[in-house]
């Protein structure tokens, strides 16, 4: 069986000691940049490799990108053959925050043209919770060759977003929390507010209590009341730097609403450019 969504901690159990799976941790803290890679170091599930979202998973930040402009992907290509990744491989993202930072690698090998890849649900904090096994010894990795067949229709820039949704042809949703997006509250970026049209959906309505995501018949309902009479296709996720609106659309995926892109940029971009408009009001 491929898994090209959600993984279960009892079906990864399962798959601990079986070679064509490749585990990634991809813990990481926006307010300590090396928790994560501390935390690997301290205990991770048997086999995992580490993924530094800064290092790993983005590229250098310039004076006209967002906080995580995205990865190279030749370097990244390069980096999936030292994990051991093939094209055959079935990849397993986790980390501790319900796949908030996951999703970023889960998106990132799909634009590769590889969907065999899917989040850990319930992530690191799930498999503590079951008492499943964790270690400290890293693990013993076999250099592979990993070939990319890029898509470019996963990802809209600026003014791809700009002008969809001048002619109403597209349907923003932002995943972040409401007093952000609201301009109430920031303290990541220098200016509060959101784009002018953008809808607001928090990532964290895609959870249970136990951290764990919703039904794909509860994820369907609520989306499909959100963007009304937009198909999927239209529809285009973004966050403060373009990581945790992919866990809004892994959420559509996993409803069986398939086709939404990606604003890597995101707010973190949006707001480098002061002739793009900006709203405190909501829709």
């Amino acid at each position: 069986m491929n898994y090209t969504t959600l993984i279960s901690v009892e079906d990864l159990l399962q798959h601990l000691n079986d070679p064509g799976y490749v585990i990634i941790d991809c813990r990481f803290s926006l307010a300590d940049t090396e928790a994560g890679f501390t935390a690997y170091r301290h205990g991770h599930i048997p086999n995992a490799r580490y993924a530094h979202l800064d290092k790993d998973l983005s590229s250098n930040i310039t004076d006209f990108t967002g906080r995580h402009p995205l990865p190279n992907f030749t370097q990244l290509v390069k980096k999936l053959g030292a994990w051991g990744i093939d094209n055959n491989s079935q990849i397993v993202v986790y980390d501790d925050a319900s796949g908030a930072f996951a999703g970023r690698l889960w998106w990132l090998l799909r634009c590769l043209g590889h969907n065999k890849v899917a989040v850990l649900d319930g992530g690191y904090n799930h498999w503590q919770k079951l008492s499943f096994p964790i270690t400290t010894i890293l693990p013993s990795i076999k250099p592979s060759i990993f070939r990319a067949y890029p898509s470019e229709h996963l990802a809209l820039n600026a003014l791809e977003v700009q002008n969809g949704l001048a002619q109403r042809a597209i349907c923003l949703i932002d995943a972040r929390t409401p007093e952000r997006y609201r301009g109430e509250q920031e303290s990541i970026d220098p200016i509060a507010g959101h784009i002018p049209g953008a809808l607001n959906r928090p990532f964290q309505l895609n959870l249970d209590s136990n951290g764990l995501f919703l039904s794909a018949e509860a994820l369907r309902n609520q989306f499909n009341t959100l963007i009304g009479d937009k198909n999927p296709q239209q529809v285009v996720h973004m966050c403060g730097s373009g990581v945790t609106a992919c866990h809004n659309l892994l959420a559509m995926e996993v409803a069986g609403l398939t086709g939404s892109k990606l604003y890597p940029g995101s707010w973190s971009e949006w707001i480098r450019n002061k002739n793009r408009s900006i709203s405190t009001k909501c829709n």
